[in-house]
């Protein structure tokens, strides 16, 4: 049994971040995994049942949303920092470590997508961490950009971003974009068809608008997690790739895990970047607990 509770704590700012806490039936402190959402996305986005197997595993839980999405606090709304991100991500583990339910010096930690990203680099830069795991994570925003804008629109891309700056500058709020959108005429995140159809899926009680900040995608572009990989160990990185990955890139995630030391593990999803929630499901959730089991229990 498993039980799904409401939390909150606070962070930089006085912003609350919210989320769920799930909790296994039984004696304690139990071991803990800290989890997130990623680019632009909430908890609900196909993260729950991720969690669920990991407290069916006899883990305590925590998923929150970050700050400026879902049930979360901070303004403005929909505008992804990901060094915020990542600060933010600290002071849920300190959340965790301060349970009584939970032993401090047992938490590892789960991000996919971009908030894969963000597991390499708090895996290298918080000894807290006893083993983290990476789901299709993002490596390079720079390389990402370049394949996923047209050589023949990088100029346009270019001055959609020095004309937000500029409004700012004037005292306007953040330009906005969507997140995924298959209309070629609205700007937007993504357009690939697997991205489109994953954020815009119905979500069961979840609070989601379909809406970035365009300053967002420039953080994206200069965002770099795949230059801390070398530096994850010694602790034990577990990354789980997709073999046809056109949104965070295959290629750039296989050479980052040889840059990766050791205790290291790889394991591959046939199909796209959206696969391991889905159709591999079983199977990257099962490697997941194959590993925090390994480094945690």
């Amino acid at each position: 049994m498993v039980q799904r509770r409401n939390v909150e704590f606070e962070v930089d700012g006085g912003v609350k971040l919210r989320g769920w806490l799930f909790v296994p039936t039984g004696s304690a402190p139990r071991p803990a995994i800290t989890m997130a959402h990623g680019y632009a996305g909430v908890k609900e986005h196909a993260l729950e049942p991720f969690a669920k197997a990991f407290a069916e595993a006899g883990f305590v839980v925590l998923l929150h949303d970050h700050r400026g999405f879902g049930a979360s606090d901070g303004l403005p709304r929909h505008d992804v920092d990901p060094w915020r991100q990542v600060a933010d991500w600290r002071r849920a583990i300190s959340y965790l470590e301060s349970l009584d339910i939970v032993d401090p010096l047992r938490i590892g930690l789960w991000g996919t997508s971009y908030a894969g990203g963000h597991a390499i680099v708090l895996g290298a830069t918080d000894r807290r961490l006893r083993c983290v795991v990476a789901q299709v994570p993002t490596i390079s925003g720079f390389e990402q950009s370049l394949r996923r804008v047209a050589p023949e629109n990088v100029r346009l891309f270019e001055e959609l971003l020095a004309d937000d700056d500029r409004a700012q500058l004037r005292g306007e709020a953040p330009r906005r974009q969507a997140v995924a959108s298959a209309d070629p005429s609205q700007p937007a995140s993504y357009r690939a068809r697997d991205a489109v159809d994953f954020y815009l899926q119905p979500l069961s009680g979840g609070v989601w608008e379909n809406s970035v900040t365009v300053r967002s995608t420039r953080a994206a572009r200069m965002y770099e997690p795949g230059h801390w990989i070398a530096r994850v160990s010694p602790t034990p990185l577990l990354m789980v790739v997709a073999t046809h990955d056109t949104i965070t890139l295959t290629d750039l995630e296989l050479a980052a895990y040889e840059r990766a030391l050791e205790p290291k593990r790889l394991v591959s999803i046939e199909g796209g970047h959206f696969d391991p929630y889905v159709s591999g499901f079983s199977r990257s959730s099962r490697a997941a607990v194959e590993w925090f089991t390994q480094h945690l229990g």
